[in-house]
């Protein structure tokens, strides 16, 4: 009994062995996880870019600005003028803006004898993203008070979302995942599932072409998750009250283009997994986790290692969550997201060769 005990421990033992894609999930999974979140997952802002202006560079403004570059929180950006504060600011070329009065010398000598004063100091900050602005604020405040016997007096403004709502911050992150799920998720497991099933080479046999087949399995995908765009927008606008003053019609066109990048990654994923569970792994824990992670939906990009800053490069959801935040909080055209649509495409482009090809090679 003993013995047969032993034999079926070493039988299920070299199944779990043989199987090598679930022993790299088992083994790689938990090792890429604590590094997500020892080094993804992180609230402070470690680099917050910052500009200046300064009517006039006293002395006392010469020495807060030396305490702004000198701290390794800070990226100092230069002295702009009060007319490109929110020009900065909109572009994402900083963060903060820190705005000294012209006064600023003579008004902080008067709290210091104790004589009341008008805020010598405004912080401007992008509230577009919650999970930075008031970190990058509180920041601000306490390295402009530091080594100063009297803590400075300052005016916080928050642009975009001054009452900081985090619906702001999360709809157009989950927006980003939830069509990656149905769209990316749902095709390459209904692609798999055909191939598993062996009703793909039935379909592959007959007068349609291969082409036609594989995008007609698409289409209802694409149409469900337009109805999901409409559903989720009405809600974002009529109940959570997300402004939207970019405009509605490049909100919908930028989403769409989104819409058809998940389903070329959902291609792709289907020539490379041969089972649905191999699809759903590949899909959840490849393309899910690191979403979320790397994407800056909860952590700011920024605060992130080199390396994993340039692998988020390649996570088609931080563009999109970039370019939804910037139309629907911020209010900027089509225009002003060019980049992140050029990505897209790109991506778009480079998923679709490449699944195609691995298609036509099986094929053959």
């Amino acid at each position: 009994m003993k013995n047969n005990f032993i034999q079926f421990v070493r039988k299920e033992s070299l199944h779990i062995l043989r199987d090598r894609r679930t022993m790299l999930v088992v083994i790689l999974m938990p090792a890429v996880m604590l590094m997500l979140f020892g080094f993804a997952i992180s609230t402070e802002v470690n680099d917050v870019r910052v500009a200046v202006v300064a009517p006039v560079r006293s002395d006392g403004i010469r020495e807060a600005v030396d305490r702004l570059s000198r701290n390794g929180c800070f990226s100092f950006c230069g002295y702009i003028s009060e007319q490109d504060v929110d020009v900065k600011l909109r572009s994402g070329e900083v963060l903060a803006v820190v705005v000294f009065d012209a006064d600023y010398d003579r008004t902080l000598l008067q709290a210091e004898q104790n004589i009341p004063v008008k805020p010598p100091v405004q912080i401007v900050v992008d509230a577009s993203n919650t999970n930075t602005a008031s970190s990058a604020a509180l920041y601000l405040q306490n390295a402009l008070s530091a080594e100063r016997p009297v803590p400075t007096v300052f005016e916080t403004r928050l642009l975009y979302n001054p009452q900081m709502k985090s619906a702001y911050n999360f709809v157009p992150g989950i927006m980003g995942v939830i069509f990656i799920l149905v769209c990316a998720m749902m095709t390459s497991v209904s692609i798999v599932r055909e191939k598993e099933t062996g009703t793909m080479e039935v379909l592959l046999v007959s007068p349609v072409r291969p082409l036609k087949i594989v995008a007609a399995k698409m289409i209802p995908y694409l149409g469900v998750s337009c109805i999901m765009l409409a559903v989720i927008l009405l809600l974002a606008r009529y109940v959570l009250e997300i402004p939207m003053s970019g405009g509605v019609g490049g909100i919908v066109a930028v989403s769409l283009l989104y819409l058809v990048l998940a389903l070329a990654l959902g291609l792709f994923v289907s020539t490379v997994a041969q089972t649905q569970v191999a699809a759903l792994l590949v899909s959840a824990m490849v393309m899910i986790l690191p979403m979320i992670m790397l994407s800056g939906m909860l952590f700011p990009v920024e605060n992130m290692p080199v390396v994993l800053q340039g692998i988020s490069c390649c996570i088609p959801a931080r563009w999109y969550i970039s370019a939804m935040r910037k139309m629907m909080i911020e209010g900027l055209p089509v225009a002003a997201v060019w980049r992140e649509i050029a990505v897209l495409c790109a991506m778009i482009a480079v998923l679709t060769g490449v699944s195609l090809r691995k298609f036509n090679d099986k094929l053959e």
